[in-house]
């Protein structure tokens, strides 16, 4: 991520206004300050592809909904918002105004890591996420090597587990879903 000059802070108003009029990219707001966010590359986009589509298609048939990356979620207790890579809800979605693009009640973040953003993602994106009250798994993703590390909020504590291999499975209680190392890494590293 990299901050936009221009002005020292913005308002929320003003960071909602630019954003949805906007057609050059998409930026996050962290405390009064915008970051512009980069492109992705090719592994980063096959995974994102691969998980939306796991879990689209786990729970097709449930009160669930899976977006990805451009689902805008509100942490407004650390008054920032944020462009997980992917982003599942179960329930009602709750948003923040008429316009539908800010969601205020996610139940599953992931985070696919770049070398970029991966310091941001493991901290301040992080202790920003662990605010939202409906947020049960928050996950980051590696694109270098098979490797999901997996938060679960346990009460005021966050439980880390990971999950390393093509193997490997990785349950996700809050929705009742399971990804597969192999699906999730599919053409990345067992290219067909």
């Amino acid at each position: 991520m990299s901050a936009i000059p221009a002005k020292k802070t913005y308002t929320v108003e003003e960071y909602l206004a630019m954003e949805r009029s906007s057609l050059e990219g998409k930026c996050e707001f962290v405390d009064g300050q915008i970051f512009a966010m980069v492109g992705a590359s090719r592994e980063h986009n096959l995974i994102g592809v691969n998980i939306a589509s796991e879990l689209r298609t786990q729970l097709k048939d449930r009160p669930c909904e899976t977006y990805a990356n451009d689902m805008r979620v509100k942490a407004a207790e650390a008054k920032g918002y944020h462009y997980p890579d992917i982003v599942v809800v179960c329930g009602k979605p709750e948003f923040e105004d008429g316009h539908l693009d800010t969601l205020l009640n996610p139940t599953v973040l992931v985070e696919i890591l770049s070398p970029s953003t991966e310091a941001y993602d493991r901290g301040g994106k992080f202790a920003a996420y662990r605010k939202i009250q409906s947020l049960h798994e928050y996950l980051l993703v590696s694109q270098a090597e098979p490797f999901i590390e997996r938060y679960v909020r346990q009460g005021e504590a966050w439980v880390l587990t990971e999950t390393a291999g093509l193997e490997g499975l990785v349950n996700l209680d809050s929705i009742g879903c399971v990804l597969a190392m192999n699906e999730v890494y599919y053409s990345v590293f067992n290219i067909p």
